[in-house]
């Protein structure tokens, strides 16, 4: 009996599991542990939160990114008793993404590093619940490729995929139309500066834009919101995921987080997600699919709610959504160029190098100085992400 379920549960690999959305996929799991196990963790240079994760889920496998964090990271562990294994480095990040061992992969690390292992885990055929957007935003198209050629399941866990997923037929490729889908509509609170004027935003500091008033999330994330560049990476990927074109998908600017995004249908009809907002939701959602399970998450409340307010986003104070929906109209590499630009001016924007205003600026920048080429292969992607990164530097130092 106990060992029909062991071999019931599944294997679960968290990529980036000392982050919000790790932290909040093993509280999930550990809710359900006659359905899942752990099999690896990993982590950039986490190394005592991820001593804390390994003592408390046991995985089979750890991997942090420097060698020196590994051998720190192994000498605590063997102190404790614990077998688990401690790898380093990006080829670790793809083994355990390939593992065997692994049937869902939650694929939640951060920017560009994400995308070489989460693509090594759809190769593999197995369930990936996406939570790392850059994969997308920077191979769409290779991505989606591999997805069908290899059978994964790819299950989108940002709150306004997730909620648009559940909003249309499960069968949805193949173009909206076809479907009787009209338009996506693309929910956003409108960050920590909603309102705000534009010449207001030039005074801006780290903390002010890490404050964000509905989500709890990293620090990059948080800056993207505040700059709506967050939105327009999700727009870009809910082109790729939804076979939409970005004149289909609609920013709407919501301040109470409580509807997370919407699907139009030709007949009038406007499906709505709705829940409190917690990522535990859409993520219990992608771990048991078609099923569903406790998430932690308690019912919305819709009488202390009481109010649902919605507003266009000013395009004008944050230009970052205008121009993410430039670069995927552009299509190619342009979205990866977007997305590197942006990675080294938030980085920037932290370590107090660039304004706010800054951001924005610096992405046009490299967006107009770095030419569009074919997106077809990998090799392609990762070395117009690299030129941008370099030309970003570049301006950076002359700002």
């Amino acid at each position: 009996m106990g060992s029909d379920t062991r071999q019931r549960r599944q294997g679960v690999t968290v990529l980036g599991a000392t982050g919000s959305i790790g932290t909040s996929t093993l509280d999930v799991i550990a809710r359900h542990p006659e359905r899942y196990r752990v099999h690896a963790l990993t982590a950039h240079r986490s190394r005592e939160p991820m001593l804390a994760l390994c003592r408390h889920h046991r995985p089979a496998v750890a991997v942090l990114e420097r060698e020196s964090d590994a051998c720190w990271l192994r000498e605590r562990l063997a102190e404790a008793g614990l077998s688990t294994e401690v790898r380093s480095g990006p080829e670790a990040l793809v083994e355990v993404a390939e593992a065997g061992e692994a049937d869902v992969v939650m694929s939640a690390i951060v920017g560009a590093a994400g995308l070489l292992p989460t693509l090594a885990a759809v190769r593999s055929g197995k369930r990936v619940l996406l939570a790392n957007k850059e994969a997308l935003v920077m191979s769409g198209a290779l991505f989606m490729e591999a997805v069908v050629q290899h059978g994964a399941t790819l299950l989108p866990i940002d709150s306004e995929h997730n909620a648009i997923y559940q909003c249309l037929p499960q069968e949805h490729r193949g173009g909206l139309a076809r479907h009787g889908v009209t338009q996506l509509l693309l929910t956003a609170s409108g960050g920590p500066f909603r309102g705000w004027a534009a010449e207001a935003l030039a005074e801006v500091t780290p903390a002010q834009a890490c404050a964000h008033p509905n989500w709890s999330m990293g620090q990059k994330i948080s800056v993207d919101s505040a700059t709506l560049m967050n939105k327009g990476l999700e727009l870009i990927e809910a082109c790729w995921l939804f076979d939409a074109s970005p004149d289909q998908v609609q920013v709407v600017v919501h301040p109470q987080s409580v509807i997370h995004s919407m699907a139009a249908y030709s007949d009038g009809s406007v499906i709505a997600q709705l829940g409190n907002p917690d990522m535990r939701t859409p993520i219990a959602y992608g771990l048991a699919w078609p099923e569903r399970i406790d998430a932690g998450v308690q019912s919305l409340d819709l009488f202390s709610v009481a109010r649902l307010d919605f507003e266009p986003p000013d395009e004008a104070a944050f230009p970052c959504l205008r121009l993410a929906r430039d670069a995927m109209a552009a299509g190619g590499t342009a979205p990866a160029v977007l997305n590197a630009a942006n990675e080294v001016a938030v980085a920037a924007f932290l370590a107090g190098r660039l304004p706010f205003t800054g951001i924005a600026e610096l992405v046009a920048r490299v967006r107009d100085a770095e030419p569009v080429q074919p997106a077809t292969e990998l090799e392609a992607i990762l070395a117009a992400d690299a030129q941008a990164r370099r030309a970003a530097e570049r301006h950076l130092a002359r700002l």
